[in-house]
């Protein structure tokens, strides 16, 4: 009998009481994002109580709107004129995604966010889903030498996308962390990692009962 690997769980917070919460029930990780559909960019100084004076592994999500991920020239340059704040900040990563109008990684701009980032963990979030070829996509992060993928396996949770998500996983071979995500919830869990190989979930937290419970079902999970 040999014991499973402890699951790596992210909480999705938008405030400091959520991220005090979150990581009271859990949480291995914090994504801070500010109040909007699909989650902005933070305040800062919610980022830097949580980061800063309580310690807390944050990444803050980088996203000047809602809606889609094409973002036009001045969008570019307030998501580029933020990463240094978010690290003055004590923010330890950052989430973000550039698409094209087709839909595809937009490299030559995802490139220029990683390299100011320089020295912080690297995340592309769910615009990856929506991506046309997952693997294609895949690739580039590769590339590029993000860390991190956020994505439900192209589905519209990740309970659906296990099959995808288990062959990303395969192709990325550790050299970028698949975080499945989307709809994670206790009951699910244990079968989402089960049937995708993952090793990384994340949830959103507004509630932390969310979190404790999904760490329940983990840390109850028998051995094999």
């Amino acid at each position: 009998m040999s014991e499973n690997p402890r699951i790596f769980v992210e909480a999705y917070v938008e405030t400091r009481e959520q991220g005090e919460a979150a990581m009271a029930a859990g949480a291995d990780r914090l994504e801070l994002c500010g109040p909007g559909e699909g989650g902005l960019t933070p305040d800062y100084a919610t980022l830097g109580w949580l980061a800063t004076s309580q310690a807390y592994p944050v990444h803050a999500m980088l996203r000047p709107r809602a809606g889609d991920f094409v973002y036009d020239a001045d969008e570019f340059e307030q998501m580029r004129r933020a990463i240094p704040r978010l690290r003055q900040h004590g923010g330890r990563g950052v989430v973000f995604g550039i698409l094209r109008e087709d839909g595809s990684l937009d490299v030559e701009r995802m490139a220029e966010l990683t390299a100011l980032a320089d020295g912080m963990h690297v995340v592309c979030h769910r615009a990856f889903d929506a991506t046309p070829d997952a693997d294609e996509a895949l690739a580039q992060l590769i590339a590029l030498r993000v860390h991190e993928v956020l994505t439900s396996g192209h589905a519209a949770t990740a309970s659906e996308g296990t099959a995808t998500l288990r062959r990303l996983k395969q192709i990325a071979n550790g050299r970028i962390a698949i975080l499945a995500g989307g709809s994670v919830r206790a009951h699910n869990v244990r079968e989402l990692v089960a049937a995708s190989g993952v090793q990384r979930v994340h949830a959103r937290a507004t509630d932390a009962a969310v979190i404790a419970d999904i760490r329940r079902a983990l840390d109850d999970a028998p051995s094999t």
